[in-house]
């Protein structure tokens, strides 16, 4: 998928009408019917079912959130099949619609800006299910996992539950990250897709529980593992290319603790500073083929021997958020990196304005550029996560920052840039800003 792009100046981009939001529209029969038929091909594919578990509570006409897990393209066409005939509203990214945003308004969807306070968000969800009462549709989540395991939901989620005051229904999804995970590049594996859709909560215990009582319940069953699951279940992914791309998630090596030399490629994953190696098993487990040529890293001390070794993709990650929090802590974390700059300022298209620099450290993020008329600070409180995507609209690896009137993105010239470390560091820098070292 593509997005409709333009080159102007930063001065014109700032001269554009800015986007003026719109309340959401009611979802006619014939707009459900489209977006459940046009899923039809792709769940045949992959031979979708859907259990589902004490959903004779919600009553037939009854305006409900239901919250779902994200893993992958193929979420709203699951959803669009299990909700149907409800009508409901896609809670999307602003981007999304670029350049075809009547379209999405008639199919149901309400913009939004990620990781940003976004209250016109709150408004349009409250206006969906008191004056439309249809329901809403919402990732909490709010991008693709990168690792298989959940994302932080933002604390104000209990807060916008209590408010609505309609029932929670659960979509949990399985084998949708197996199936298309977001660093293989687009390339889909031939792996069943299921779901499981749950009554959650009803109306009257909501109204009964505090906000963060609400926090506890949703984050407990947004814990899970999709490597876990895959291994578990004995799901096998045999393609040849399991692993490319691999490096956007697993990017320091744990033997020489370099970071952008891994290179996930087929089903291997390999450092090319100290040439340790790593096997992709077609059931989600690395297994080491080669040892790390090095005896030892003078930065660390750590010798081959006492370096870490890991099977589980999630653990290496955490491993890796260990390590960035351990930066930060001694205030030598830092990425800085020359970037191109895209623009969003409303729905018409995106805006191509140049060259800057990105700055990420213990402050929050400094862009500058476009011959020194872009200067632009974010400080680490203003969201507990970051938009960041790989391969994002078929344009590349992408850090997106900003406010609700004007969101840059930022991609990195530099090939070996790690998007996903950003994100850490952003997660862990919003950590400390609110709780110290907790």
């Amino acid at each position: 998928m593509k997005i409709k792009t333009e080159n102007m100046s930063y001065d014109e981009v700032l001269d554009l009408e800015p986007y003026k939001n719109k309340k959401p529209v009611s979802q006619g029969r014939f707009w459900r019917w489209l977006l459940k038929t046009a899923s039809e091909p792709e769940l045949k594919k992959v031979s979708f079912s859907c259990e589902e578990e004490d959903m004779d509570r919600l009553r037939k006409k009854e305006p409900a959130l239901y919250l779902m897990n994200h893993s992958s393209f193929i979420d709203l066409k699951i959803a669009s099949s299990i909700i149907y005939p409800r009508p409901f509203h896609i809670v999307c990214t602003m981007d999304g619609f670029v350049g075809k945003e009547g379209l999405l308004r008639m199919i149901g969807c309400i913009p939004t800006r990620k990781f940003m306070n976004d209250t016109t968000l709150v408004r349009d969800m409250l206006y969906t299910v008191r004056e439309l009462k249809e329901s809403v549709l919402l990732y909490p989540e709010a991008s693709y996992t990168f690792d298989g395991t959940a994302t932080p939901l933002p604390d104000s989620l209990g807060k916008a539950v209590k408010m609505l005051g309609v029932p929670v229904i659960m979509i949990r999804t399985y084998g949708a990250f197996a199936r298309d995970p977001l660093y293989n590049g687009l390339q889909v594996r031939d792996v069943k897709v299921s779901a499981k859709m749950s009554y959650l909560l009803s109306a009257e215990e909501i109204s009964s529980m505090s906000a963060a009582e609400i926090n506890e319940i949703l984050r407990r069953h947004f814990s899970f593992d999709n490597f876990r699951w895959q291994q578990e279940n004995h799901i096998s992914v045999s393609e040849d290319f399991r692993a490319d791309g691999l490096e956007r998630v697993l990017y320091k090596c744990p033997h020489c603790l370099e970071e952008g030399c891994m290179k996930g490629k087929g089903i291997s994953l390999k450092c090319t500073n100290c040439g340790a190696e790593y096997e992709l098993t077609e059931f989600g487990k690395l297994r080491q083929i080669k040892t790390p040529a090095q005896s030892s890293d003078q930065a660390s001390g750590r010798t081959a021997a006492d370096s870490i070794t890991f099977e589980h993709i999630p653990d290496w990650y955490a491993w890796e958020r260990e390590e960035v929090r351990k930066e930060i802590e001694s205030g030598i974390y830092c990425m800085k990196e020359k970037s191109d700059i895209i623009m969003l300022v409303n729905t018409d298209a995106v805006y191509r304005v140049g060259e800057g620099i990105l700055r990420h450290d213990i402050n929050g993020f400094h862009l500058t550029g476009c011959e020194g008329k872009l200067n632009y600070h974010q400080i680490p409180e203003r969201s507990y996560s970051l938009y960041s995507d790989y391969f994002w609209y078929e344009i590349g690896d992408m850090i997106s920052i900003g406010t609700p009137k004007i969101q840059y993105y930022c991609f990195p010239k530099n090939e070996n840039a790690i998007v996903a470390k950003a994100r850490l560091a952003a997660e862990e820098l919003f950590k400390l800003s609110r709780h110290g070292n907790k």
